[in-house]
């Protein structure tokens, strides 16, 4: 099975690993990764106030079916900052592509610096130094967190904020945030996955995805992911309302 070369193994066996998990396509292959690697995975979803609940029901299931550790959902209203087409029911989510280099309204505001927060805090409580988290800068959206240069930031940031990374003497026992995902294309990811046995048919992607969790096919989450199928030339398993 071939990983991507950025994949890092537990510094011991079955260190605890915080993994960032929606339900998502891009989360769900970083979740059976880190385990495949030999992580004790505890998976972290985040009910923020998006518009649908039907990716954290698809995440519920899928890490149940992997088999994390432990599965926390916290719950955090983001509606009451907006800002966003995803937590904003003034803002349409929209359908057709943006403008080159632009921050799409699909952005919510900072959302990734708090989910990356609350993974380190859960990770710094566990005792473990490992958090997995899914940025893609190949086909991302144009979204600021999901920068290789953020990245790394955070994980400098990591390591001056927290007890742990303070009282570290040695790189073997400062937190790492591992984004083994960000330099692939979408259709690397789920040949990947694929590798992993993912059922992608069970994960949820879309940003209006309705309450069976089909997808509308049309936004630019769903777009990335059609493309991403078609140059995998793997069957596209995804079930569409649209």
């Amino acid at each position: 099975m071939m990983f991507p070369s950025s994949c890092l193994p537990p510094r011991s066996l079955h260190a605890p690993a915080v993994i960032l998990f929606s339900g998502g396509l891009d989360s769900t292959t970083l979740l059976a990764l880190a385990k495949q690697l030999g992580y004790a995975p505890y998976a972290l979803s985040v009910s923020y106030g998006q518009k649908h609940s039907s990716e954290i029901n698809a995440a519920k299931q899928i890490a149940t079916e992997i088999g994390v550790v432990r599965h926390e959902v916290i719950d955090i209203d983001l509606t009451r900052f907006g800002g966003s087409a995803l937590t904003d029911h003034n803002l349409k989510v929209p359908t057709t592509p943006g403008l080159a280099n632009e921050i799409p309204i699909t952005y919510v505001p900072a959302r990734n610096t708090i989910l990356l927060s609350l993974a380190l805090g859960w990770a710094e409580a566990l005792g473990g130094l490992d958090i997995f988290y899914g940025a893609n800068s190949v086909d991302y959206s144009g979204y600021p967190d999901c920068r290789p240069e953020y990245v790394k930031s955070f994980e400098v940031m990591a390591n001056l904020a927290t007890k742990a990374g303070v009282e570290s003497h040695a790189q073997a026992t400062r937190f790492r945030v591992h984004a083994p995902i960000i330099d692939l294309t979408k259709a690397e990811i789920i040949r990947l996955g694929l590798t992993l046995g993912i059922d992608y048919a069970k994960t949820v992607s879309c940003y209006q995805a309705n309450s069976a969790g089909e997808a509308c096919g049309v936004c630019e989450s769903c777009r990335l992911r059609k493309i991403g199928f078609a140059q995998a030339e793997v069957a596209d398993p995804t079930r569409y309302w649209l």
